[in-house]
């Protein structure tokens, strides 16, 4: 029996997360997740029912009527009771707050994020005309201060590499998973240095999709878009010494053709590889606190550095508008753009 392809299985599991999480909203939000359902991805609704959860949950603790009723049974109608100011005093909320005598607290991206997902909400049931206002679209968005992109040096990704490979900085313990693990684990970080791919593309990939012959990989971007990204040799050298060892090993059933294996020969998934990152990170000195998405910085800024080509970098990296690559590589277009002072003489002496 072939095995599901990934993206589809993450996506069947996301379905039911989300029908999960419905059942603790109101009965009307079925309408807005159905809605939505061809726009976005299933990560994006999962997103949303985390964030409209935590707003409806605001209200019922702070608004004395709606205290006595269960939030599955707030109405429609009561979207047009909210005001700008309630919608500012939950942003405020946001900040810190205690629930199941755990404590939250948001940075300025995930205040953003939870606003942006509340004027989603709100705009839909507006256009659709079954609200009359919408005090979401009068409030703005808390302003974001970009943080500089952490990413590795040449001499930085060298030292990575050479711990993967030999892992002498491990701990003892550590050491006897890392016999077993070390070609997997080189084939994976030179993968994601070398081509810039997410961790989700990465574990997702089986071993149908890695064409040697013209040094490509098939992925599928967010949205389950098709793509083809090519690697070089440094790339080909380490996945194809991982694939005599892949050759050799006998998956679980419903893993069979996945590319990367846990030790317990399933699919290797997207916490572990953030794990192995953190791990191989610690043990080179001084190194910056990185993850998978740091070493996807790491390849954008080189491939940047290289070809001073932002159109192939955000084509490379998967990015929709280039303009989210801009944002992340302003400080190094201003450098290209400082270079070009010296670059044309009028005068010559």
């Amino acid at each position: 029996m072939k095995d599901e392809v990934y993206h589809d299985l993450v996506n069947k599991r996301n379905q039911l997360k989300l029908r999960q999480l419905q059942k603790e909203l109101p009965e009307f939000c079925k309408e807005f997740f159905l809605g939505i359902e061809s726009q976005t991805q299933s990560r994006t609704r999962i997103a949303y029912a985390y964030d409209l959860g935590i707003f409806f949950n605001f209200l019922h603790q702070n608004n004395p009527a709606l205290a006595k009723m269960e939030i599955k049974d707030f109405p429609l109608s009561l979207l047009d009771q909210i005001t700008p100011t309630d919608i500012e005093e939950y942003v405020s909320y946001l900040h810190y707050y205690i629930k199941d005598g755990k404590e939250y607290t948001n940075d300025e991206r995930g205040l953003v994020r939870k606003l942006a997902s509340l004027k989603s909400f709100y705009n839909y049931f507006f256009q659709k005309e079954k609200i009359e206002k919408n005090p979401a679209a009068l409030v703005k968005l808390p302003k974001r201060h970009e943080k500089n992109i952490v990413r590795l040096e040449v001499d930085e990704v060298v030292k990575f590499l050479d711990q993967v490979e030999g892992g002498e900085k491990l701990t003892k313990h550590q050491q006897k998973y890392h016999e077993h693990t070390k070609v997997r684990d080189l084939a994976m970080m030179t993968l994601l240095l070398g081509t810039g791919i997410r961790v989700s593309e990465c574990v997702g990939l089986d071993i149908d999709d890695v064409d040697f012959e013209n040094n490509g990989i098939r992925i599928y971007r967010k949205g389950g878009a098709e793509s083809v990204v090519y690697f070089g040799e440094e790339v080909r050298d380490a996945l194809l010494a991982y694939m005599e060892e892949r050759n050799m090993m006998e998956a679980l059933p419903g893993h069979t053709n996945a590319l990367f294996l846990s030790m317990q020969k399933k699919r290797i998934g997207v916490r572990s590889v953030e794990n192995l990152v953190k791990k191989y990170a610690k043990t080179v000195t001084n190194l910056k606190n990185i993850t998978p998405h740091k070493l996807r910085s790491t390849y954008g800024t080189s491939l940047y550095r290289e070809t001073g080509d932002i159109y192939l970098v955000a084509d490379v990296l998967g990015h929709k508008d280039v303009n989210t690559t801009k944002k992340h590589y302003a400080a190094l277009e201003d450098q290209r753009r400082r270079s070009a002072a010296d670059k044309v003489h009028l005068r010559k002496d």
